[in-house]
């Protein structure tokens, strides 16, 4: 694998930590605001959708400029919005960081997915968005935890300026192993759209949306979960966030390997185990080493379905990737948006911190729903063309009688 896939990790790792690390320390900034922990989850919610609409308006902007510059431009803007949470004096002005620091989110990792695939052989493409998504994923077993060890003994507003730090050193490392690579040519905004046109790619991204906003639904509310319902101490949940990162690790080099192979029955897999571990969750979530346990299925079955997702964007996208895996990574964080809101509204209902569950459990559900209708459908249109070109070879073939 190419040393620029490294330099991309790099990136993601600041922005995984950026994205996780707020619900470690949820609690904690929920009390200095004063406010509800639903009413904090909308720092969640926010990000999630100023990833959503970053991700299209920064991916055009991008068609301007080389992939490099872009790229570092993103990890500025990323830096700036992490700076503006940590001096914060008030909710909404965090807020406004957030949304700053997550408009950087879709676009660096739709514009990596392209340079990542772009940079490998065809046949080792999931492999390489893999790789450039263990960033992310290793975020959680290093970043996240450590953010919220801090948050808890040095104060959130320390871990969001030592995320800024994550920042600089990810733009350092796409300035120093980034190769220079051109800007997109004769690339039209129309040609970018006209692949929304396409079944399969839209189907892709509501199996995102409704895949990974079942994980978003669980771990969202996780701190509290833990706390409340499971018994653990406030300074457990550190360690509870390791457990999470490395089931998240793993599942996401598994997605990828097996993507390469066999991409739908990879999703089948993990979309169903996704539904039935999130719903045994409301159970388990009241015993401390089954709730330990299923934290780590969660993050692998949830990351196992991420490289195979945005695969198979990039594979129906022909033409035109950049904008459709950047709009996908904003369906990932329309899912974190959708489910952390239901999340909440679930919880101020009064039915308990682990209702959220139930919500990721049907969200999964029907993520899995999804792709067998776009299977079934790709069966249809595959056969369909076969008899098509059949059909046409037979008349080439038939005799002329004159």
């Amino acid at each position: 694998m190419p040393l620029a896939l490294l330099a991309l990790a790099i990136g993601a790792f600041g922005i995984g930590t950026t994205e996780f690390v707020i619900m470690g320390v949820l609690p904690q900034v929920a009390n200095d605001f004063g406010v509800s922990i639903p009413t904090a989850g909308l720092l969640v919610t926010g990000y999630a959708l100023g990833v959503m609409f970053g991700a299209p308006i920064m991916t055009a902007l991008g068609t301007k400029v080389s992939r490099k510059r872009m790229l570092m431009f993103l990890m500025g803007l990323f830096i700036l919005g992490n700076l503006l949470s940590a001096v914060a004096p008030a909710f909404g002005l965090m807020l406004v960081g957030r949304v700053v620091a997550s408009l950087a989110h879709g676009a660096f990792f739709g514009i990596g997915s392209v340079a990542a695939s772009e940079l490998v052989a065809p046949e080792k493409r999931a492999s390489a968005i893999a790789m450039m998504f263990s960033g992310l994923t290793v975020a959680n077993v290093i970043g996240v935890p450590l953010g919220t060890f801090v948050g808890q003994s040095a104060g959130w507003r320390v871990t969001f300026a030592l995320v800024a730090a994550l920042g600089v050193a990810g733009l350092l490392g796409v300035a120093r192993l980034v190769p220079e690579m051109p800007k997109p040519e004769g690339v039209r905004l129309r040609q970018e759209l006209a692949v929304f046109k396409n079944a399969q790619v839209l189907l892709a991204m509501a199996m995102t949306v409704l895949g990974f906003g079942g994980v978003f639904a669980a771990i969202t509310y996780i701190a509290p979960m833990m706390t409340h319902v499971a018994g653990f101490s406030e300074g457990s949940v550190t360690w509870l966030l390791v457990l999470l990162g490395l089931g998240m690790v793993g599942g996401n080099l598994i997605g990828g390997r097996y993507a390469d192979r066999a991409l739908m029955p990879m999703l089948y897999v993990s979309l169903g185990g996704l539904a039935l571990v999130l719903s045994l969750f409301t159970l388990t979530a009241h015993y401390k080493v089954l709730a330990a346990i299923t934290l780590v299925l969660i993050g692998a079955l949830g990351f196992a379905s991420v490289p195979p997702l945005q695969k198979r964007v990039l594979d129906h996208a022909h033409g035109a990737p950049t904008l459709a895996s950047a709009v996908n990574i904003g369906a990932f964080n329309l899912g974190n948006a959708l489910s952390a809101w239901l999340g909440g509204i679930v919880i101020a209902a009064g039915l308990g911190y682990t209702a959220p569950n139930w919500v990721g459990a049907l969200l999964a559900l029907s993520a899995l729903l999804l792709a067998f209708v776009s299977a079934a459908l790709e069966h249809r249109e595959t056969a369909s063309g076969t008899v098509v070109a059949g059909a046409v070879l037979g008349e080439r073939r038939a005799p002329v009688h004159r």
